[in-house]
């Protein structure tokens, strides 16, 4: 392990640092005469050396340095290559550019002279690594000196790497020498061959005596040393392999075989060959891969390796099941549940493409069995949620999908919240894309049920009320024909908005104003996709109601005329469990609702007083009601209340930071006129419809409807006005004219005149009661 100058490092130096690839084994500091040994340095460190050299290098460049230059280059011959290339490329640009293609011929004595100087230089360095590095860093300035000088450069540079001692240095050594020899001549592939040939005559000394005691020494176990030459391993096989013919291949693959016991090898060959070649020869490859020591390279990364092959490429058919049942004995064995989920998530795949339902369920009932204890799966999520990727790539029926016993439970594995939500969402976006035709199979319903609630219980995003209005984004465009997932999320949405009202105290900033809007108009974009005319009706009034109350008064008129827009559709009859019921009691329930909504809505500036209400009565006016039907004048008479207590000084109720119309108009005549007109013209509508029953005869109908306009008018009326007074009491008449009207319910309406009629302002009612009292006796 020492400096000695001329002599090949020796066989332990190649462990100094966990995961070092490539080293440099001395630096040649010829300004201060000394040498430093970075032996003791961590990869960090070795990293932040190469950095400062490469900016060294620039500067002694730059500054026409360059002896200093020559001396960083012994250093970090990475940096050098290209440096001398492009400098005596410009020594050759004169009087005119030098061509790509250029020959010997072509290039100026000028240019010939200081390449070979460079040349002469480095062969004067004593050390054998820098030497060689170095020399193949700039192994293609070798184009202006002769036509093949690259090609013998590469011959000789090989034969030198045999005299380095350590095998991982000279692994590395090579995997350098076939990168430059890639990049400068792809086409001569024998120096790459003898390389990779030479390489193999060295897998006997990485299990020698001498490497051994090294690697006790410096406390390394085997296994860990023997990834170190993976990556350079790797190099060359792909070097050579890239479009090399089958039958180099084929001879590459049976010099392995002859080696045996080299599980290193064997890793790396099926990571660079072609997976077609490696498929077509998977069972060879099986009988190598038992025939490895488990000791140094275990056998389940081998699979490993082969699987990712299988997962591209499918071996022959009659092999196939074999193939599987033996990956699988190995990789059940695997103690380590991380290593095991390693190696079976890459045979999954194999599965999937080439078997059926039973042999998938069969691996994930395995897979369940290794990640269940001591909560394994906690660690290997990736892994499984790549299970159900590659499961869902290949099935789509999802009646096959579902009926996997092992399926539903493995999902249940997936117990973080946000995990488990993007697995179920994976699932989901597969079921809408390929399940293009309804289905009533029980087996798919309850599972996408589970799946569905699943989602449901588990989406939470604390008070990052942004995300979750993304992810009610994200979530309409993945369920968006299902529309009782979809009338969630316009509740979800509606809700988040009154969140955010409570936490802002009904005061929002920008921001929250902002973000309240944009629910809003998420509200508003998603109703309109629901078939369901009921469900539009309801969530316009609602969405309209959360706007209101977030100070959002043109997003509330929008919902507020959508639902009066679509009162024309509501059919006359639905469907109740299915019997064909009358729609009537439902949309006067909704249109009670809207007016009492109404009272608190301020009139837009732009579209006239009382806008919403008179468009919702002329709706009710132009809808087709049932024959005989009462329902228009109901709502006429629910109208009159909330007429009345547009009327009043103060409102009944109001929205925080809202101005209704109570501070809009203040008690303006001209508002209070059109609010009387109205009433007006509703209270003769109600009154023709009574006369129209006394002509037919429904004396049991106007008696009803009668009643409840008195009641209306006594609650909300200024009986003090004569002519409202003698309607009183001819519609009390009226409701009893024909004795349909309860005495119990005239009894207790006629208590409570005359208890109002005790109360300050209201003596009026006095000469009311006696006058209904006389007609209930008569």
């Amino acid at each position: 392990m020492g400096s000695d100058k001329g002599k090949a490092p020796g066989p332990g130096s190649s462990a100094v640092s966990e995961k070092v690839r490539t080293r440099l084994e001395e630096l040649d500091d010829l300004e201060e005469g000394s040498q430093r040994e970075l032996l003791n340095l961590s990869q960090q460190d070795y990293a932040n050396r190469i950095e400062e050299l490469n900016q060294s290098l620039k500067e002694a460049w730059a500054s026409d340095q360059k002896v200093k230059a020559l001396k960083i280059v012994i250093q970090s011959c990475l940096f050098i290559g290209r440096l001398v290339y492009d400098r005596i490329w410009t020594m050759c640009s004169d009087p005119r550019p030098l061509p790509d293609s250029f020959t010997v011929e072509d290039v100026n004595d000028t240019a010939k002279e200081t390449c070979l100087n460079w040349f002469f230089k480095i062969a004067s360095i004593r050390e054998l690594l820098p030497r060689l590095y170095v020399e193949a860093a700039i192994l293609k300035c070798n184009r202006f000196l002769n036509k093949t000088g690259i090609q013998e450069t590469l011959t000789r540079l090989t034969a030198m790497i045999r005299g380095i001692g350590d095998p991982l240095v000279a692994a590395y050594a090579r995997a350098y020498l076939c990168r430059i020899g890639m990049e400068v001549a792809p086409h001569l592939k024998d120096s790459l061959n003898c390389n990779f040939f030479d390489l193999l005559g060295t897998f006997q000394q990485i299990s020698g005596e001498s490497v051994r005691n090294q690697l006790v020494q410096q406390r390394v176990e085997v296994p860990e040393y023997l990834t170190l030459y993976s990556p350079a391993i790797s190099w060359i096989l792909q070097c050579i392999a890239y479009r090399a013919p089958e039958p180099l291949l084929t001879e590459m693959m049976e010099r392995c075989k002859k080696l045996g016991n080299n599980a290193l090898l064997l890793n790396s060959v099926m990571r660079a060959f072609r997976p077609e070649f490696v498929a077509a020869r998977a069972t060879d490859f099986i009988a190598m891969i038992k025939e490895c020591d488990e000791a140094g390279f275990p056998k389940h990364l081998l699979f490993g390796s082969l699987g990712r092959s299988l997962a591209c490429a499918d071996p022959p058919e009659s092999e196939r099941l074999t193939i599987l049942n033996e990956a699988w004995k190995v990789i059940t064995k695997v103690r380590s549940p991380q290593d095991y989920v390693n190696c079976a998530e890459i045979w999954v795949e194999f599965t999937c493409r080439n078997f059926t339902k039973r042999e998938v369920n069969t691996v994930l009932a395995d897979i369940i069995k290794h990640m269940t204890p001591d909560r394994a799966f906690e660690d290997a999520y990736p892994q499984l949620q790549s299970v159900i990727r590659k499961i869902l790539t290949y099935f789509h029926d999802f009646s096959v999908l579902f009926s996997m016993e092992r399926f539903l439970p493995f999902l249940d594995m997936f117990q973080k919240d946000s995990v488990r939500v993007e697995v179920c969402r994976s699932i989901m976006e597969v079921f809408i894309k390929h399940q293009v035709e309804f289905t009533r199979d029980p087996v798919i319903l309850n599972a996408m049920l589970h799946i569905c609630k699943t989602m449901h219980d588990s989406v939470s995003f604390g008070r990052d009320f942004e995300q979750q209005l993304s992810f009610c984004v994200e979530a309409r465009a993945t369920f968006c024909n299902l529309e009782p997932v979809l009338v969630q999320l316009i509740h979800m949405v509606n809700q988040l908005a009154m969140e955010t009202r409570r936490v802002m105290r009904g005061s929002h900033s920008r921001k929250t104003a902002s973000f309240v809007r944009a629910c809003a108009a998420y509200s508003y974009i998603t109703i309109p996709s629901l078939s369901s005319i009921f469900s539009r009706l309801s969530l316009y009034l609602l969405s309209g109601q959360v706007a209101l109350a977030n100070q959002c008064l043109s997003q509330a008129d929008a919902f507020l005329k959508a639902a009066v827009s679509i009162l024309p559709e509501v059919p006359r009859s639905i469907s109740v469990e299915g019997k064909l019921r009358s729609s009537e009691s439902f949309l006067l329930d909704f249109i009670s609702n809207f007016l009492a909504t109404l009272l608190v809505v301020p009139d837009h500036p732009e579209h006239g007083v009382l806008y919403l209400v008179r468009g919702l009565l002329n709706m009710v006016q132009d809808y087709t009601w049932e024959d005989n039907s009462d329902a228009k004048v109901r709502v006429y008479i629910s109208a009159l209340p909330l007429l009345a207590a547009m009327s009043q000084e103060t409102y009944l109720y109001s929205i925080p930071k809202v101005d209704s119309n109570e501070t809009l108009y203040g008690g303006d005549p001209k508002f209070l006129s059109e609010l009387n007109k109205l009433c007006d013209t509703l209270i003769g509508q109600i009154l023709d419809h009574l006369k129209a029953l006394g002509r037919d005869e429904n004396t049991r109908r106007q008696g009803a409807l009668a009643f409840s306009l008195f009641a209306v008018l006594l609650a909300h009326g200024d009986l003090r006005n004569n002519k409202l007074s003698q309607l009183a009491i001819n519609l009390w008449n009226l409701s009893h004219k024909h004795g349909y009207c309860e005495t119990r319910i005239s009894v207790r309406t006629l208590d409570y005149i005359k208890h109002q009629a005790q109360q300050p302002d209201m003596a009026h009612l006095s000469d009311t009661i006696q006058r209904l009292a006389l007609q209930s006796r008569t």
